[in-house]
């Protein structure tokens, strides 16, 4: 019983650790010396695959030696757990930054939970710059009240 609360927290805490790490990640560095890389995300095309979705397999990189690790030497398993932390992370950042914020995947939702709005407009608040500096918001799953949408709900 103790191991499944354990490896429980693990995922969980990973999970939380992740929004640290993506925070860090997007303000340091994908608006630092990667912006070569980022600058895509932050400019209008019409393609389907921008130069910013590099990111995405480096960030894969990690989860995938901690499942090898983890599964290939038995006294490492509970690194199984990090990764699915770490998987689960980029799950949730794939539905809501790709699919319900950007529409790279069509699908209409119409969003009433409050926090998920706040978390739209602090993203939305983040791509008002089209430049590296001046930009906030540099959270994906964590939005503070202040991002709080002042627009009217027409639903």
């Amino acid at each position: 019983m103790w191991d499944i609360i354990i490896n429980s927290l693990i995922v969980i805490g990973t999970f939380l650790f992740m929004e640290g790490v993506a925070w860090f990640t997007h303000k340091y560095i994908m608006h630092g010396f990667l912006w070569s890389w980022h600058k895509s995300h932050h400019s209008y095309h019409n393609h389907a695959l921008e130069r910013n979705d590099l990111f995405a397999l480096v960030f894969s990189i990690p989860a995938i030696l901690l499942f090898m690790i983890g599964s290939q030497y038995p006294q490492f398993h509970i690194l199984i757990y990090f990764a699915i932390g770490i998987t689960a992370y980029g799950i949730f950042y794939v539905l809501f930054h790709d699919i319900l914020v950007h529409q790279r995947i069509k699908f209409r939702y119409h969003v009433k939970n409050t926090y998920l709005k706040r978390m739209i407009h602090a993203h939305y608040v983040h791509h008002e710059k089209r430049t590296k500096e001046g930009c906030e918001a540099f959270g994906f799953l964590y939005a503070p009240k202040k991002y709080d949408s002042k627009q009217k709900d027409n639903g």
